[in-house]
């Protein structure tokens, strides 16, 4: 799906391309500058992230207010009935993410509360307005708190050793964290993203012998990068 999601940008770029070649030479006439142009920055990118990223609620969101902006700037819709609207649609598609995800991520759910049950061996990393950087190469992980607010975290665990399933808890707020995991485990994600994202570039292959990490991501106004 992330190489679909990479050829729709390259045939955007490539459209948009056509479309300026051929006006400048005089074969055509089109205005890119339409009525609301400026909605495609919101709307093109939404419809590629559906494609690319494993949590579709947010891409969904984005998608619908695109839409409902361009529409409105067309003078199809009110921008004062739709600004009304729109904050009570984003809680409750918030409400909907949330409650849907639980029941759906219920075994994933119940594994990182059954994780988190037993903190002592965690390790914990707080970023404020400032950053942190930790490396477990050789040595054994056995779980980790990850905070970054208006900060950054950077957590490389590719040459750690991990004996059993374990758990990372990364809230990014205004802030950005990163974890390298290693290639001989498992690696499952619960996600909750506000206005922010989590995204999973691990390169792993599923294996019922090896361990797991479960990570369970929050981004509000952040990100949160599993490589």
């Amino acid at each position: 799906m992330k190489k679909f999601g990479n050829v729709l940008w390259g045939l955007v770029l490539i459209v948009i391309g056509v479309i300026f070649g051929l006006n400048a030479v005089g074969l055509t006439h089109i205005n890119v500058f339409f009525r609301g142009w400026w909605t495609l920055f919101i709307i093109v990118p939404s419809f590629i992230e559906l494609f690319r990223s494993s949590n579709k609620m947010w891409s969904i969101i984005w998608l619908v207010i695109g839409i409902v902006l361009l529409l409105c700037a067309q003078n199809i819709l009110s921008f004062n009935l739709i600004g009304k609207l729109i904050f009570p649609f984003i809680l409750v598609m918030i409400g909907l993410s949330i409650v849907f995800k639980d029941t759906v991520n219920q075994k994933v759910t119940e594994k990182i509360r059954n994780l988190n049950s037993n903190k002592g061996d965690f390790e914990e990393f707080c970023a404020t307005f400032g950053s942190q950087q930790s490396d477990f190469s050789g040595q054994e992980f056995k779980g980790a708190n990850l905070d970054a607010v208006f900060g950054s975290v950077e957590l490389d665990i590719s040459k750690a050793i991990i004996k059993n399933d374990q758990v990372i808890n990364a809230n990014a707020i205004f802030g950005g964290i990163e974890i390298r995991v290693p290639t001989g485990v498992n690696i499952k994600v619960k996600s909750t993203p506000i206005f922010g994202g989590v995204s999973n570039k691990a390169r792993t292959d599923y294996n019922e012998s090896s361990p797991t990490i479960y990570i369970n991501g929050v981004a509000m106004f952040g990100g949160v990068e599993i490589k």
